[in-house]
């Protein structure tokens, strides 16, 4: 009972709308993790059939598909549901993950034999609709933006945005929060493109500071422009 009253507690406690351990006990979430950890069970002692049935009942009554061969760690969250993790999926502790996200496998002759899912390490965010494909690891802390498209590794505590996914830039204490909801800062000076054009615009005034003080703030005739 500890061990579950602590789990509901790391729930509750990245999920604002929570409001005891009860109502988190309803969750669709909670109830696949429990159906998930009684499925692996079995397929870990080799009786694949039934884990398979323990997986359908659980899809039937929860809209979330968890292979029973999936590795999921301590405190794992899906906030709703229709989740698909796949068989090689590896999840560590206290991930959580949004509603309509895939941990997608790729083609089994391709990549690490055996392993064609995701890798997630401690403390991931993936935010809702994001796809994370293939034999790839996802670093400690790292956040997932919604809709990213993520088929490549991911460093620790690095946030992932858009289509295929990219590196964005994050203020010091908004990297240093320990929850983020959905993955990702929601603001437009977040997004990368936004972040490209601040970049240069910095360089340009670098540049022409230096400039002024080459040539002691004259305006010299090489810099005139034409049109």
């Amino acid at each position: 009972m500890a061990r579950l009253f602590a789990y509901l507690d790391a729930v509750k406690a990245r999920d604002p709308a929570a409001r005891s351990r009860w109502e988190v006990l309803l969750y669709p979430g909670v109830w696949a993790l429990a159906f998930h950890r009684v499925g692996h069970a079995l397929y870990r002692a080799r009786l694949f059939l039934l884990a398979r049935v323990i997986n359908h009942l659980g899809r039937f009554l929860t809209a979330i598909d968890i292979h029973p061969g999936a590795r999921i760690g301590r405190n794992f969250f899906i906030d709703h549901g229709f989740v698909v993790i796949g068989e090689t999926a590896e999840i560590g502790d206290d991930v959580t993950i949004y509603q309509c996200v895939t941990l997608g496998g790729t083609d089994p002759a391709n990549g690490i034999p055996g392993k064609r899912h995701p890798t997630l390490a401690d403390g991931v965010i993936i935010g809702s609709g994001a796809q994370v494909l293939g034999p790839i690891a996802v670093g400690r802390r790292a956040r997932i933006g919604a809709n990213a498209v993520v088929t490549r590794d991911v460093p620790e505590g690095a946030t992932m945005v858009g289509i295929p996914a990219r590196s964005t830039l994050v203020e010091a204490d908004t990297y240093a929060k320990k929850f983020m909801p959905y993955g990702t800062p929601c603001s437009q000076r977040y997004d990368p493109e936004t972040q490209k054009l601040e970049i240069l615009r910095c360089e340009v005034e670098q540049l022409r500071a230096r400039l002024d003080a080459l040539t002691g703030g004259e305006e010299p005739a090489s810099r005139m422009v034409q049109g």
